[in-house]
């Protein structure tokens, strides 16, 4: 196997605030092959979208990563300094965040900001910077390039943006993209368009994406292996198909058990009781064990990160549910 595109080991983004340290990131852990496709789900708040900030180091005051290692190419971004740093993102690391005018100027047409993306980071003349950005738009399913190309955002719609967003982020075929729900404005049937573009552009080019989002079905879809987090933790992750089919962990069981099935139509849904605890008060042990139908004595103590999947198939989980032995229980 290659040696992985992006390497994030027990990554920690707290903030300091009046309330106490909140702790959004609390020892993330993930790897990405080229090509491969990861999608990051959770509840709202679970730290997912923190996730992807703190690997592009995008965190403000109070915020701050205050431990673990993220290797880009076996590069660590956190010990990079900030000029090296500016000319990785955008160019061989992309993000395209839920609001596409977090990426575009307002005040500037689409071809100025396409062209200066690409001469940001390539030694390239302004005719040939507009034809990329013409392959570009066409790529992403943008009828009349040449025209949409002297356009300003506001003339395009939520749908239009958000494809712009994405071919901008495209625009360098950079290693990896990280996508912070780019979808969930928009209707079903775009954001069908788009996840099926967004899946060719990566298997083409052997980019890498993380995928973030709440909805697992596009993640089933989407993805070859996901990862569920909570309470700023990812408690689950494994082979798409294996962590759909038989989660071992019972929040992802449970966010499966809240989503509408063709198969038991008209049946009751079974929501997750209950509210996420405090990210500035977290439980020592488990921080699913209050909402949890399975919770026992051991999960006072915080679980450990094991392997569950078969030999090549590694499905990782914290959970005392699938652990052997049990450590001590405090008295």
């Amino acid at each position: 196997m290659p040696p992985p595109v992006l390497d994030v080991r027990g990554l920690r983004t707290h903030f300091f605030t009046a309330r106490g340290v909140v702790r959004a990131v609390n020892d993330v852990s993930l790897a990405l092959q080229p090509g491969e496709i990861l999608g990051l789900v959770g509840e709202s708040g679970s730290g997912k979208s923190m996730t992807g900030f703190s690997i592009l180091g995008l965190v403000d005051p109070p915020g701050r990563i205050v431990g673990g290692q993220v290797l880009f190419k076996g590069e660590n971004l956190l010990a990079m300094d900030a000029r090296r740093l500016r000319r990785l993102r955008g160019d061989r690391i992309a993000m395209v965040f839920q609001d596409p005018m977090m990426t575009l100027n307002p005040v500037l047409r689409i071809d100025t900001q396409m062209i200066e993306t690409l001469q940001a980071h390539q030694r390239i003349g302004h005719a040939a910077a507009r034809e990329r950005a013409l392959r570009a738009l066409a790529d992403v399913g943008i009828a009349s390039p040449a025209e949409r190309l002297a356009a300003y955002p506001h003339q395009f719609s939520g749908g239009m943006r958000q494809r712009v967003a994405i071919a901008i982020a495209l625009l360098n075929r950079p290693d990896l993209i990280i996508a912070d729900e780019p979808t969930t404005a928009l209707d079903v049937t775009i954001q069908g368009q788009i996840l099926a573009l967004v899946q060719k552009l990566c298997r083409e080019h052997r980019t890498s994406l993380i995928w973030i989002t709440h909805d697992l079905s596009v993640v089933a879809g989407l993805a070859d292996r996901i990862a569920v987090m909570y309470a700023g933790r990812i408690v689950e992750s494994g082979p798409v198909d294996a962590v759909l089919a038989r989660p071992l962990h019972p929040y992802a069981e449970g966010l499966l058990g809240a989503i509408p099935a063709l198969h038991a139509r008209g049946e009751p849904l079974h929501p997750i009781p209950g509210n996420p605890p405090s990210l500035a008060d977290l439980p020592a042990g488990c921080a699913f064990a209050d909402r949890c139908p399975h919770a026992f004595a051991a999960c006072k103590v915080a679980p450990p990160d094991i392997d569950a999947g078969e030999p090549g198939r590694p499905h990782r989980v914290r959970c005392w549910l699938r652990t052997p032995v049990p450590s001590p229980v405090p008295q």
